[in-house]
């Protein structure tokens, strides 16, 4: 079993061209397994993260709802932003700058085969970055990805998550509030979740700007303890 992964921060680039990127990567994996399933080839299968920014988008998920788009295409032109019906679980959300997106493109045959443990140790991640910074995020029943003060009506989500996997292998992942224009959320029913607000890490910190390079780390180190896994 392969545990590396191979880490790269593509910087701020454009959600098509990343889809695009992790598409290839994706192929490239399955290609392998299906390699030597036929020819029993015993070859090592690649695992790879993405950090990226992306430019404002708003991306809705197979089982997702339009309605949960509040802007029609000319507004989405004023407000600078682009939109793609895209093939990962879950409804809408929003990415932007001042946000960091996660993309594990992982064959789990070399970790472990379960997509529910996948999402919750991706959750963990979050919730275990955020405790750092002395927040106490928490899973909300029935609603994947990180939130705050859950059960209360002040209850707010800091973190979507929208994966795909196929044969094991995965795609798309976490997006983590950090900096983010929380305005951009307005134009949308987030996750499809009514009645919910959404915030970012430096909103709660009460700060203009965090280190999203500081929070980058963070986020790795708790990847690597939790998955039992190196980034090369």
């Amino acid at each position: 079993m392969n545990k590396t992964i191979k880490l790269q921060d593509l910087g701020t680039k454009d959600f098509k061209a990343t889809w695009d990127y992790q598409e290839v990567l994706f192929k490239d994996i399955l290609d392998t397994k299906i390699k030597n399933r036929r020819e029993a080839a015993g070859l090592e299968t690649d695992n790879h993260f993405l950090f990226v920014e992306h430019p404002h988008v708003y991306t809705l998920g197979k089982s997702g709802d339009m309605s949960n788009l509040l802007l029609n295409e000319s507004q989405l032109t004023q407000k600078g932003a682009t939109f793609y019906k895209i093939n990962r679980g879950g409804d809408i959300t929003y990415h932007g700058p001042g946000q960091i997106v996660g993309y594990p493109i992982l064959d789990l045959d070399n970790f472990f085969t379960d997509i529910h443990k996948y999402l919750r140790f991706l959750e963990e991640i979050i919730i275990l970055t955020l405790g750092e910074y002395g927040l106490k995020a928490v899973r909300s029943p029935g609603e994947t990805g990180v939130w705050l003060d859950v059960g209360t009506p002040f209850a707010r989500k800091i973190c979507a998550m929208g994966v795909r996997a196929s044969r094991w292998v995965t795609m798309h992942g976490f997006a983590l509030n950090v900096n983010a224009n929380l305005g951009y959320f307005d134009n949308i029913i987030p996750c499809g979740i009514r009645g919910k607000a959404v915030t970012s890490l430096n909103n709660e910190l009460s700060v203009t700007n965090v280190d999203e390079a500081d929070v980058k780390r963070k986020l790795l180190k708790h990847f690597e303890v939790l998955f039992e896994a190196r980034f090369v």
